[in-house]
């Protein structure tokens, strides 16, 4: 599994991770905002009235209604991203982050545009009379030319296909069950693998009856899991409602300066703030990436333009809309930069060589430079004694980028460790449980905002069932986006062989441990 996880993540340093892809990604809605002379503002009332059914006729082929490729797309992109993505942004680059966020969305909504109307206006039907589109089909059978001479791009369309079907698995089916059954089990106390199992026969259920059922489902999933979400975060906001304004200024105070040191936060440089925010922006709404495209290619229209407009509010629903609202939660509540208790991740646990404090305006300093990535900060290396689980050594303890307080060390969950840590350049080499306070993130910090409401303790309910909601909806989609990807492959007779796949994937990922990096992106 370790072998398998680095694997991943070295294709993914080349890809997603590498410097030059969200500069290319955001450049490109960047330039097309522009080249097109704002789209997303200029026909943004247009986009309302196709999705609502005004222009529709009855000879337009398709298999979804504008609406149900809305909904449909929106399951993929409204998921977890939207309930841990921006806690965990927030806590990288502190409120300045939630501000790029929104500046992705907007030209995302561009992006989206363009990808959405290429698809519909290249699709084709399939031997089962449904409509299959995506960019793996205008790549296809788009008139590329280079110098005049045709371009043949049908090999990317392959490797799009086929990249398509191993995140079906990666971003939308092992993560989102993962990330179910845990909520569940800690929630609710629910066993992991009835989660599963429960759900795996729900997913199968719906995903055997192709694109109208997704659809069917989808168009009323959506504005449901929406409307739940969105009144317990009011529930919040309203209840801390002196602190909705100094929210609001606090995410455009700093765009230009980084966020600065406050609470256990300490503090975000611009470059670390953009870096995180325009990260979150896109992997929230999901423009450019080439998802939701295959979604809209099933709309009833013969209109290909119409469809991409109708894909510009994708990105203004789940990341100005939603995004924000759960920004303002976490703000408004006050709990960003607050440490709580908490167990510890191993892998962020790091022992620095000397005792630092946050009275300290040089050892803020100094930390702030570190966790930006432009500090020499010393790493403790050495055997530190622990008696009744506490150590005794002038050194300090970070964890989620912050000082870490009341650190007790056990054996399990129960027994405190008595003994001698090992620690190699800042990391502990034994494996034991620390837990103790600090700032957490994802969709933890979130599910502590709505404790924070009229419904008090009872808010984070909300937080697990919306995760419940978001993430099943999010494996319906992704389910469609590997089903057309392998009709491109493969025919559509290739299709069943990867439906059972995919929900006894959705089965056993809901109880068995994922590598690292699939974990990761459910953040």
């Amino acid at each position: 599994m370790q072998e398998f996880n680095e694997f991943l993540i070295f294709i993914d340093q080349y890809l997603g991770s590498s410097s030059w892809f969200v500069p290319l990604l955001l450049g490109t809605g960047v330039f097309f905002t522009f080249y097109l002379k704002f789209p997303q503002i200029r026909y943004f009332g247009f986009a309302l009235k196709v999705v609502r059914g005004k222009f529709d006729k009855k000879d337009d082929q398709g298999d979804t209604s504008h609406f149900q490729a809305l909904t449909t797309a929106l399951s993929g992109t409204v998921g977890t991203g939207n309930i841990a993505g921006v806690a965990f942004a927030i806590h990288l680059g502190g409120p300045a982050a939630l501000f790029w966020m929104l500046a992705t969305a907007m030209v995302g909504m561009t992006t989206k545009f363009v990808e959405v109307t290429l698809s519909h206006k290249y699709r084709e039907k399939i031997s089962d009379g449904s409509m299959s589109g995506g960019p793996m089909y205008f790549m296809k059978n788009a008139d590329f030319r280079l110098f005049g001479n045709k371009v043949n791009l049908k090999w990317v369309g392959i490797m799009f296909a086929f990249a398509t079907v191993l995140s079906s698995f990666g971003t939308g089916s092992l993560p989102q069950i993962n990330s179910i059954s845990n909520s569940m089990f800690s929630s609710f106390g629910i066993d992991k693998m009835l989660t599963g199992g429960i759900l795996a026969i729900l997913l199968g259920v719906v995903i055997i009856g192709g694109i109208k059922r997704i659809a069917s489902i989808t168009e009323k999933l959506v504005p449901f899991m929406a409307v739940v979400y969105i009144i317990g975060a009011f529930s919040v906001i309203i209840f801390n409602y002196q602190n909705i304004v100094p929210s609001f200024i606090s995410i455009f105070s700093e765009v230009f300066s980084g966020s600065a040191a406050v609470g256990g936060f300490l503090g975000a440089s611009i470059s670390f703030a953009i870096s995180r925010g325009v990260n979150r922006g896109l992997y929230s709404n999901e423009a450019g990436q080439g998802s939701a495209p295959i979604a809209h290619a099933s709309a009833k229209t013969n209109e290909p333009v119409s469809e991409g407009l109708v894909a510009i509010l994708e990105p203004f629903i789940d990341t100005i809309i939603i995004c924000t609202i759960t920004g303002l939660v976490l703000l408004s509540s006050g709990v960003w930069n607050e440490k709580h208790e908490n167990t510890f991740a191993q892998a962020d646990l790091i022992f620095l060589d000397k005792v630092y404090t946050e009275d300290k305006e040089e050892d803020v300093k100094d930390l702030f430079n570190y966790l930006n990535g432009n500090s020499g900060i010393s790493m403790y290396s050495g055997n530190i004694d622990v008696i009744d689980g506490r150590h005794s050594n002038e050194i300090s303890i970070l964890h989620a980028r912050s000082l870490a307080e009341d650190i007790l060390f056990y054996n399990n969950d129960e027994e405190v460790f008595n003994g001698t840590l090992n620690v190699v350049d800042g990391k502990l080499q034994n494996d034991l449980i620390v837990k103790g306070k600090s700032l957490v993130h994802s969709a933890p910090l979130t599910a502590i905002a709505f404790d924070r409401g009229f419904f008090g303790n009872y808010g984070n309910y909300i937080v697990s069932i919306g995760l419940l909601l978001f993430a099943f909806s999010t494996a319906i989609s992704w389910s469609y986006y590997g089903d057309r990807a392998m009709t491109f492959l493969f025919g559509a007779g290739s299709v069943v062989y990867y439906r059972v796949i995919y929900v006894i994937g959705f089965f056993v990922a809901s109880f068995a441990r994922l590598p690292k990096y699939l974990i990761q992106q459910k953040q």
